[in-house]
């Protein structure tokens, strides 16, 4: 006993400061991009291999729902230019499009979402075809470091205990029965939240006949989360500001 108490004090506290202060990021962390019309060439945009920037008539976008974040862009041109910020999950489909104007963090209809689940939010999770990366990412949320549980977020097992359902991948036509009859097990009214690019518009696999092209050829979206995967800091983020937390850091 004695041994267990002294490693627990070696040890220390060993869950994160985030949300109450910023995430310790990694250096080739790729957050929000900065994305200036100005500057983009043709060959930047046909280097995108999931076709997610535009050019027209002078007025460029990115969309982050397509975005896997490699970066290519950024490597060929400064049109591009991916900053820190990791609050870039959104409450609808449209706040993915980046347009050059600066990212403004939304969230839910709070008072509607802790009317129906209190303070606490049950997520039942479906692969529905990923590669596992958004999987785990999403699991690293419930170990000692990060503790989603403290926030009253946790994962069930059973779609009847759950508020909301988290899907990750580009939704395979194998995993499309499972998904349906997943949903249809939830108690109504329910959420639909999906996390990565493949979950969002079907990512690498887009237009690939096995595939659906993400959920919302299937399901209703309340939250998307960009990313190929995620970071465990832009999913926690999200999921706070979707049940209305105060749990969240300033934005600077």
């Amino acid at each position: 006993m004695f041994k267990i108490l002294r490693a627990r004090l070696f040890q220390g506290y060993r869950t994160g400061k985030f949300p109450y202060a910023k995430p310790n990021l990694p250096a080739h962390f790729h957050g929000y991009p900065i994305l200036d019309a100005a500057k983009l060439t043709q060959e930047t945009i046909e280097n995108c291999p999931v076709d997610a920037i535009k050019l027209s008539g002078g007025s460029a976008t990115l969309d982050l729902g397509r975005c896997i974040f490699c970066g290519k862009c950024a490597e060929h041109s400064d049109a591009v230019l991916f900053t820190n910020e990791y609050r870039m999950g959104t409450m609808s489909r449209d706040g993915l499009i980046v347009n050059g104007i600066p990212s403004k963090a939304d969230s839910a209809k709070a008072e509607g979402i802790r009317r129906l689940c209190g303070r606490s939010l049950k997520i039942r999770q479906v692969s529905a075809g990923g590669c596992a990366a958004c999987e785990l990412d999403f699991n690293v949320l419930h170990t000692l470091a990060w503790d989603m549980g403290r926030f009253g977020i946790q994962a069930v097992a059973s779609p009847r205990h759950a508020d909301a359902l988290l899907v990750t991948g580009p939704v395979t036509k194998n995993m499309l029965t499972a998904l349906k009859k997943t949903y249809d097990a939830m108690p109504k009214p329910c959420f639909v939240i999906v996390s990565g690019a493949c979950a969002i518009s079907g990512g690498l696999y887009r237009d690939q006949a096995e595939t659906m092209n993400g959920v919302e050829s299937v399901l209703p979206v309340d939250c998307y989360v960009p990313g190929c995967p995620p970071h465990p800091a832009v999913l926690l983020d999200a999921l706070l500001r979707f049940i209305g937390s105060q749990a969240v850091a300033p934005k600077e």
